[in-house]
């Protein structure tokens, strides 16, 4: 190489690559302080696509988790008031089974029945009272086998969704709770009068409504099996979501994290290249002025 003073070309060789050191170091630097391998989408496009596409995947797991858990507290609702019908129904059933006998008169047995037309009207009040979040339960709302969730209060059966996507086999599905009112099981004198379930007024009307009441026992029994195994399904789901969400988040950490150990080794690299750039910038600019002897300075 030529010794020459108008251009210098070692120290611009050297600036070159301090400058390449240099980026590379504050990349490093970016890295380890923000604990992220992708902060910045020319660190990885590709990766950085994939990473955001992960992570609006586990944003919407969590979610899904708290949806099952606010449809749990539904049910739970749901149960709970169906366990206070029970309680009325079995009075009922005692109520009947007392007026059936033949020792009381007609009298007694309307005094029973007042009663008895007391608890039907009960059941009823719990069922058109008993809602979550404004959404009533036990009243026939529910009780739909078609959903429509064009309308800002969507009808019929209630839809629970947890998946990332809106597939109805992976996503979602639907929360149905038959009528618990004393009519629609077929109790009190709002019912059909052809039930055997309407009075116990007499006694014949009582030994009728014996078995009216085991049936309605069975329906509302059958309502809190349904809402058990849904609860069960709920939670289910609940771990199924956090163990995708675990696993796409280890997923995404492998591609967003920084490797600590690594990149702490890729830092030192770069921060003796640029000490060295810098030291040899240094003397690369001092070389021309050994044109200077030449010259007689």
């Amino acid at each position: 190489m030529s010794l020459v003073i108008n251009h210098n070309l070692m120290a611009m060789n050297a600036a070159r690559n301090l400058s390449t050191s240099f980026g590379k170091l504050s990349v490093s630097t970016r890295r380890l302080s923000s604990g992220l391998r992708i902060a910045i989408a020319a660190d990885d496009p590709a990766g950085l696509a994939i990473k955001d596409l992960m992570r609006s995947d586990i944003a919407g797991l969590h979610q899904g988790v708290r949806n099952c858990n606010d449809a749990i507290s539904l049910i739970q609702t749901a149960d709970g008031a169906l366990s206070i019908i029970d309680e009325k129904l079995i009075r009922m059933k005692e109520l009947a089974e007392q007026a059936a006998t033949g020792t009381y008169n007609s009298d007694q047995r309307l005094i029973i029945d007042s009663e008895y037309q007391a608890m039907a009207s009960e059941i009823t009040r719990i069922a058109n009272a008993t809602d979550y979040n404004g959404i009533y339960l036990l009243n026939g709302n529910l009780s739909s086998t078609a959903h429509d969730g064009t309308p800002l209060s969507p009808t019929g059966k209630l839809k629970v969704h947890f998946g990332v996507g809106n597939d109805c086999a992976e996503d979602y599905y639907y929360i149905r709770i038959n009528t618990a009112t004393a009519s629609a099981l077929g109790l009190g004198n709002a019912s059909d009068p052809v039930h055997g379930g309407f009075a116990i007024s007499t006694q014949e009307a009582a030994q009728s409504a014996l078995a009216s009441i085991n049936a309605a026992i069975i329906s509302k029994d059958n309502i809190r099996a349904s809402l058990g195994s849904l609860q069960n399904r709920l939670e289910n789901t609940i771990t199924n979501l956090a163990i995708q969400a675990e696993n796409l988040q280890a997923a995404e950490s492998r591609i967003s994290d920084v490797d600590v150990a690594e990149e702490m080794t890729e830092f030192v690299r770069q921060q003796i290249l640029t000490q060295a750039a810098v030291a040899m910038l240094a003397q690369a600019n001092s070389l021309p002025r050994l044109a200077m002897q030449l010259l007689g300075g």
